[in-house]
């Protein structure tokens, strides 16, 4: 089973677009991408340097454009790719790119708020001096004391031993003079405490431009930053990745899922290695795929062709489809079994796993056309449960 990755802000480095750029077509949807924009992102991809790059108003719309493209340079014939994938999922901004490329957003939507994103990050960082720390090794217990000691926030959960701490230079610089045992701090190289409280200016302006946003459910299981669950519901998505700005990136969660699902391979979308990297030490066994130029293409191809099959939401109908956010086992709500009319929001029931239990809500409603599971049966992330029929149409 294939996953496309795409990553998030910190994978760019100064150049790394010239050689896509040197192909015409590739070149032409980019440009048509950083139009909508509103942003000359072929300069800023091949010719400034890291500094430029690093504003985080260049770097968030520059790598969701670049995501998009060359997922239609891997897969030319869109069916092709939804035939191969098993699921996607993206961290941070990449959470964009991921969901458009799974059709809950067009990429011209993509464009527009992530251009807006990085924008109102940008002026939330502003606001008040904070950063971001990587905390390399270290027991996580103890390391999560330390950050919460300091009113620290684990704003990125990357898996064992790869946890980072955001929030002001004060906090930070304390962090710095008593870190954890065993563990080492980098400081990283970014604006300010994304994916905490101090993004919460930024998370109303998404929130009123979402509002004007048209949804579709995805093509693709979806994996969530938020928690790792499969997400269907094309509003659901967009809500999550508003939310998501001022929430931490749980993508051991998100790692844990793709196992979960049978993930045989991971192939990151460029600007590629940083996602990759954290699979190979994290999910021993699975095989990882680095896109990094378009000299690679055809080895990506061969690498989808070998792992990819088609998710069970694509084999599946999928006309307001509820799906299993995760793995577990299915309890049925009594309050609806018998029942052939769901209202909007009804709680169909919960999965249930051995860490917590997630209730199952059917958001759009509808007439019931199949159950796909019984009350007490095992489910998959993003297995289908239950089909509806929308009310009011033939």
């Amino acid at each position: 089973m294939l996953v496309i990755v795409a990553p998030g802000q910190g994978a760019q480095s100064p150049g790394f677009l010239t050689p896509w750029l040197e192909d015409p077509v590739f070149a032409s949807r980019f440009d048509w991408l950083a139009t909508v924009a509103g942003i000359d992102l072929a300069h800023y991809g091949t010719q400034a340097d890291a500094e430029a790059i690093r504003d985080t108003r260049i770097a968030q719309p520059l790598l969701v454009a670049t995501g998009l493209v060359a997922a239609l340079d891997l897969f030319p014939q869109p069916a092709d790719a939804f035939e191969r994938i098993g699921a996607v999922a993206g961290h941070s901004v990449g959470e964009l790119a991921a969901a458009a490329g799974a059709r809950v957003i067009s990429a011209e939507q993509a464009m527009v708020l992530v251009r807006e994103r990085g924008a109102a990050m940008a002026d939330a960082a502003a606001q008040t001096p904070t950063g971001m720390t990587a905390v390399l090794g270290g027991d996580r217990e103890e390391v999560l004391a330390a950050l919460a000691k300091h009113g620290l926030t684990a704003a990125n959960d990357n898996g064992p031993g790869q946890i980072v701490a955001a929030g002001t230079m004060e906090q930070l610089a304390a962090l710095a003079e008593t870190p954890p045992a065993k563990a080492r701090l980098i400081p990283l190289s970014v604006a300010g405490a994304f994916h905490t409280s101090h993004m919460e200016s930024a998370v109303g302006h998404l929130a009123g431009l979402a509002r004007s946003v048209s949804t579709h459910d995805s093509r693709t299981p979806l994996i969530s930053n938020r928690d790792g669950q499969v997400i269907h519901d094309g509003r659901d998505v967009l809500a999550r990745l508003v939310g998501q700005i001022a929430s931490p990136v749980r993508w051991d969660l998100c790692m844990e899922t793709m196992l979960d699902l049978g993930v045989t391979g991971i192939l990151e979308m460029p600007p590629a290695g940083t996602l990759t990297g954290i699979a190979k030490r994290a999910m021993k066994g699975v095989e990882t795929f680095a896109l990094k130029t378009p000299d690679q293409l055809d080895d990506a191809r061969a690498f989808a062709d070998k792992h990819g099959e088609a998710s069970m939401i694509e084999s599946s109908p999928t006309w307001r489809m509820v799906v299993s956010p995760g793995k577990g086992v299915f309890h049925l709500s009594q309050e609806v079994a018998g029942l052939d009319v769901l209202s909007p929001g009804a709680s169909i029931g919960e999965v249930a796993s051995t860490r917590d239990s997630t209730p199952v809500k059917a958001l759009h409603g509808g007439q019931v056309v199949e159950w796909l599971v019984e009350d007490g049966d095992p489910v998959a992330p993003g297995q289908p449960l239950l089909r509806l029929h929308p009310e009011g149409v033939s």
